[in-house]
């Protein structure tokens, strides 16, 4: 693919090859966990979806469900395989009431296991992460634990975090999601945002009146995860790696790895699967082959 770069006419040439070269090292990706804004994905699995479990209710109030404050680390991630109609949908739920679901080494390293787990299992399609404490999703690092930490233990402690959650980085994806003015603004600033502000500034995809139960997030990361389920896992996975990796180059550059993305769906069984179900007017039967 570099060769063929490299032959690009005029002054183009030499950078089509380095941009070929950063291609085929994006396409040795394919295969591995690959991470999504908002999302913890594992390696066969489509788009994840963020789900709070609660939102607004009408008038402003929050329905609340009762919770226990008893420490239990072993509670503090639960790992949900659905069945039935939503089989191939995980949830991991955070768990850590007493701390407002603040990321501790003990959540890292359950969130670790399981992504892990996750990644060689064929039969996942989507992960869900949600909360299962009423009115909070996260509260970001434990700040309790972290104050405890000598200082040679916390630059390890951060890059566990990126390991698994690899969307932090506030002062790199924010200026990428809302711009750099804006980004700069809250951040200087420390601002807290509801529902509505994030949603109008494109840092989240729905806000939603609560229900009854008090889970409408979750209800609504359900219903998207159930849109996923019957798409291609194979291409499914090559378009989240062309958008993720686009987004942090070039068009030009975006639209090559674009191409050596789709590159790889052409000798699976899954696209003859998609072609011959649109021929015979039925649903496709993809197994991610």
């Amino acid at each position: 693919m570099a060769a063929a770069a490299a032959t690009a006419s005029g002054a183009l040439g030499a950078l089509q090859a380095s941009r070929a070269r950063l291609v085929a090292a994006w396409c040795a990706q394919l295969g591995l966990g690959l991470g999504l804004p908002g999302s913890v994905t594992s390696t066969r699995a489509g788009p994840a979806m963020w789900a709070q479990g609660w939102a607004p209710a009408a008038g402003g109030a929050v329905l609340r469900r009762g919770y226990s404050s008893e420490v239990n680390a072993e509670n503090e991630l639960r790992v949900r395989y659905l069945e039935e109609e939503n089989r191939g949908i995980v949830v991991l739920g955070i768990n850590r009431a007493h701390a407002k679901n603040a990321i501790s080494k003990n959540l890292i390293k359950m969130l670790s296991k399981a992504v892990d787990a996750l990644k060689s299992d064929k039969k996942v399609r989507t992960i869900i992460v949600r909360s299962e404490v009423p009115g909070v999703f996260c509260a970001g690092a434990d700040l309790k634990e972290r104050v405890k930490m000598h200082s040679s233990e916390v630059g390890p402690f951060v890059s566990k975090i990126r390991a698994v959650v690899n969307d932090i980085g506030g002062t790199q994806r924010l200026p990428r999601a809302i711009g750099m003015s804006l980004a700069k603004e809250l951040i200087f600033s420390a601002r807290v945002l509801d529902g509505q502000e994030a949603k109008a500034i494109g840092l989240i995809s729905h806000v939603l009146e609560q229900n009854k139960e008090g889970d409408a997030a979750y209800r609504k990361a359900l219903d998207l995860a159930r849109e996923f389920l019957p798409q291609g896992p194979v291409a499914m996975r090559v378009a989240k790696l062309a958008i993720n990796q686009g987004m942090e180059v070039d068009l030009v550059t975006g639209l090559a790895i674009e191409e050596a993305c789709y590159a790889q769906t052409i000798p699976t069984k899954d696209r003859l699967e998609g072609l011959l179900a649109f021929k015979e007017k039925r649903p496709p039967r993809y197994k991610g082959e």
